[in-house]
């Protein structure tokens, strides 16, 4: 670890900060305000969008219907992308000639992009088309984008209504949220954002592969295509999906330091800013600040500790009697070096992205640890769009719960009691997240099906399976990158975890939602304990990681944990 590393740890975190205050303002002003920005040039689009939608009256909605919409929708996304896939030989925009994608991965990345995992088990330049890439992917990486916004924003109603539209059972409109969330929100940023991607030599064209001669005599295909506006919408998005196999340690997708910065930057930045939006809902601004700084803790205990195990070294390598002066370089873009590789692994799990500059499954034991714990904590260190906030919501649930336990009071949140209702679909959320991560790798684990695709045995083959699933389920979809997941197997096992990672854990948010907005508010006492204090801070962090520390703890102990162990005497796998 150096100074000048640190420095720009805090540098990024300070950018961070200085972002989430104009931009959360600016999403209330778009879901809560009573005029939305840019409604003049954009307003005429939206009606257009939601009279084809069935609601331009923007009728507000009870969680089922809420959830009814979502589901739909996304069950249409599915089978959309998935007939693109099917049909790119025949589509336009395909000046490579690609072939239909196979069924089993055409089901992997449709229900992948719906979910907004991006889990990728292909080469984006040597499996997809243009056509695809821009109407099957790029579609989705906005309006999944756009569909986790809207889940944070209906659980966040839920919360803080004290008199809302009829009857306060409702908790708005999810096709209006989703218009919303892309025409005000992901388009317009995206636009100004791509053409900076451009400026800074980012590719966006519909050239066909340019066929160069290298120096030793060989013949080489050299990949182009429109990847600035994908890759705009994959980083705000909070996505993860490449254009390119190499993702954004890519020089066409990731050229220079400055667009790293921006890309490490736009990643967390509606998560960061998702939460001052909620204190404006609340009312109280401290209230979001309190999730933030709750998140905040998490996010810089992990990116000590991923910087600490990347610079001290791989342990195989001391064991050997070598001294790694430049730290664990294995797998790292030479262009960005130890400390933005470590901080983009922490960033990129802590916010459920999956994009990558650097191979996680290269990382020390230890390093590689904590993006597996980052995402094993629940999409709840910023998370992904929405989900981040979503979760912690959830999270928050359970924290005011243990708190009224520890006062011997019925637990309160925003005023309102939480009940058994409640905690049963908190306890709900909780617990589908570790059945279908630790299912499935058990499953993985015990069939040669499962262990037929590992790049390693032992301790680091295990990590490879438990991080597939826990990339899947927890929709971030980076990879260790030593697993061979494009199999039948491997497609639809992680196919399920993502669809289960998204709905199974949507839908009990949904429904606390619902049953919270309805209750009345009861004025705050003596005994009421305060959840916009650093007190409340602390609560609600140590209760993310002693439920994620209870639930992965025995399985990161025989994977990574004993892997660092048996490193340090020359033991490697």
């Amino acid at each position: 670890m150096s100074l000048i590393g640190l420095s720009q740890i805090l540098l990024f975190f300070a950018l961070v900060l200085a972002v989430t205050k104009p931009l959360g303002a600016y999403l209330f002003r778009v879901f809560e305000g009573d005029t939305r920005p840019l409604s003049r040039v954009l307003g005429p689009v939206e009606r257009v969008l939601l009279r084809l939608c069935g609601a331009a009256d923007r009728r507000e909605q009870s969680w089922v219907d809420y959830a009814g919409s979502l589901l739909a929708f996304s069950l249409f996304s599915v089978l959309i992308v998935y007939v693109i896939q099917r049909a790119q030989h025949v589509l336009p925009l395909n000046p490579q000639g690609m072939a239909a994608v196979p069924a089993e991965l055409a089901f992997n990345t449709a229900v992948s992009f719906t979910t907004n995992t991006n889990w990728q088990a292909y080469g984006g330049e040597s499996s997809l088309s243009y056509f695809t890439q821009m109407a099957g992917l790029a579609w989705q990486n906005f309006v999944s984008a756009a569909a986790g916004i809207g889940v944070a924003l209906a659980l966040g109603r839920g919360f803080t209504r004290r008199h809302g539209p009829e009857g306060q059972k409702t908790l708005g409109n999810f096709w209006v949220d989703l218009m919303n969330a892309t025409l005000y929100v992901l388009l317009p940023f995206c636009v100004v954002y791509a053409l900076f991607l451009v400026s800074q030599g980012v590719l966006q064209n519909f050239a066909p592969y340019t066929q160069l001669v290298t120096l030793e005599g060989t013949s080489q295909a050299l990949a182009q295509g429109p990847v600035a506006s994908q890759e705009a919408i994959k980083m705000l998005g909070t996505n993860g999906g490449g254009f390119f196999n190499a993702n954004s340690a890519h020089p066409f997708e990731n050229p220079t330091p400055l667009t790293n910065l921006v890309q490490m930057l736009s990643i967390f930045a509606i998560p960061a800013a998702l939460t001052y939006t909620y204190g404006k809902m609340a009312g109280d601004t401290r209230q979001g600040w309190a999730l933030l700084a709750a998140m905040s803790v998490l996010f810089l205990a992990g990116v000590a500790a991923v910087y600490a195990a990347e610079s001290q070294g791989n342990p195989a390598v001391a064991a050997a009697g070598q001294v790694a002066q430049m730290g664990n370089m294995e797998g790292k873009e030479a262009r960005f070096g130890i400390t933005a590789s470590a901080l983009f692994a922490a960033i990129t799990t802590a916010a459920s992205c999956g994009a990558v500059i650097a191979m996680h499954d290269s990382f020390t034991p230890l390093g590689g640890l904590v993006p597996l714990v980052n995402m094993q904590l629940g999409e709840v260190v910023f998370g992904g769009v929405g989900a981040g906030l979503y979760g912690i919501l959830v999270m928050v649930v359970l924290s005011v719960f243990i708190a009224g336990l520890m006062v011997g009071r019925t637990p309160e949140y925003m005023g309102k009691k939480i009940e058994a209702r409640e905690m049963k679909l908190a306890m709900l959320y909780v617990l589908i997240f570790p059945l279908f991560v630790l299912g499935f790798a058990g499953i993985a684990a015990a069939l040669p099906q499962g262990v037929s695709s590992l790049n390693n045995a032992g301790p680091h083959g295990l990590s490879e399976i438990l991080y597939a699933y826990t990339s899947g389920t927890a929709n971030n979809g980076s990879a260790f990158a030593g697993l061979n997941a494009n199999t039948p197997f491997w497609n639809i096992t992680l196919g399920v975890a993502m669809l289960a990672g998204r709905f199974l854990m949507m839908v009990p948010a949904l429904a606390i939602a619902g049953s919270m907005v309805g209750k009345k508010v009861v004025p705050a006492g003596p005994g009421t304990f305060p959840t916009n204090g650093v007190l409340f801070t602390g609560l609600l962090a140590s209760v993310i990681v002693i439920v994620g520390a209870l639930t992965f703890f025995p399985v990161l102990s025989l994977g990574p944990i004993v892997e660092h162990f048996l490193a340090g005497v020359g033991k490697v796998y």
